[in-house]
């Protein structure tokens, strides 16, 4: 370890860590939290958080964040993407263990092989990253698993994902993590406009604005913009949808999203937008009454 006197400080970071104690990595994601307020990092509780956010958004809004997650679950990513917390740095402990060669136990106890790990995971998340180095963290983010809430109209079966993901009313979504967005079209669009032909692109290096038209799709049926729900630069393309735009159908929220952006005032667009939960909600009167207007009943 070296001299406390030259270590990195962390007066400017916000850690939110993990709330699972049930297995060692929890633990280990707990004990680098309190490690790191000790070198002068704000704690947020991810248990408080959920409850009052209101409490951390002083230190959330001028603090560089730093997520801890204990396992594969990611409980305190996805917490922070449901949130829209801009991330700069992200640490598995679990991943970190192997990739030194220790697997964390099943229960609760910290061991000494585990705990060894510590300080320098700490001064992992120290270290400012490089621009590419948060790029790639937010990757790992966007590639962490989603979930799904459902519900039907007649024949039709509609999927919003339960958390991470922000809405606005032309049924565009941003998939906010680590100061980046994914940006596509929703199920209920997909779905309504049926089978994807054909998606045009914006530039890379693009100026976006909330609600400006990044990137177009032609259909079997239709032709329809997709409206950006949130600020930024365009810093990536899907070139997976560019050869094959069949993926917005075939899975609209993951592999189909269109453009990446880099955010630049993510605080003042969320304002206009509408969370999962809200999504869902809204969704399910928009279905239903075009639903009536069409087929009446």
């Amino acid at each position: 370890m070296t001299d406390k006197d030259t270590r990195p400080d962390a007066a400017d970071v916000v850690v939110l860590p993990c709330s699972g104690l049930d297995k060692e990595a929890g633990s280990a994601s707990r004990e680098l939290a309190l490690r790191l307020q000790e070198r002068g990092a704000a704690l947020v509780c991810p248990v408080l958080y959920q409850r009052s956010p209101k409490r951390y958004e002083k230190p959330l809004s001028s603090g560089r964040l730093v997520v801890i997650d204990g396992c594969k679950t990611g409980c305190a990513s996805k917490l922070a993407a449901e949130r829209g917390l801009k991330l700069t740095d992200r640490l598995n402990v679990s991943e970190a263990a192997r990739s030194r060669g220790v697997k964390p136990g099943k229960d609760p106890h910290l061991g000494a092989a585990l705990e060894e790990l510590l300080p320098s995971m700490v001064d992992e998340l120290l270290e400012v990253r490089a621009p590419e180095d948060r790029a790639a963290a937010a990757s790992e983010l966007f590639a962490a698993p989603v979930e799904y809430r459902e519900f039907g109209v007649d024949k039709f079966v509609f999927r919003v994902p339960v958390a991470g993901y922000f809405f606005n009313e032309n049924d565009c979504w941003a998939r906010v993590a680590g100061g980046r967005a994914r940006v596509g079209v929703s199920d209920y669009v997909q779905q309504s406009a049926s089978d994807m032909v054909f998606f045009e692109p914006p530039a890379v290096g693009a100026e976006v604005s909330i609600f400006d038209e990044v990137g177009s799709l032609e259909t079997t049926k239709t032709a329809l913009d997709i409206i950006s729900p949130v600020s930024g630069k365009v810093v990536a393309v899907n070139a997976e949808v560019v050869e094959a735009p069949e993926l917005i159908n075939q899975d609209p929220y993951e592999r189909g999203w269109a453009v990446e952006l880099e955010l630049t005032d993510f605080d003042s667009d969320r304002e206009l937008l509408m969370d999962s939960a809200a999504y869902f909600e809204y969704l399910q009167g928009k279905a239903a009454r075009e639903h009536e207007e069409l087929y009446g009943g």
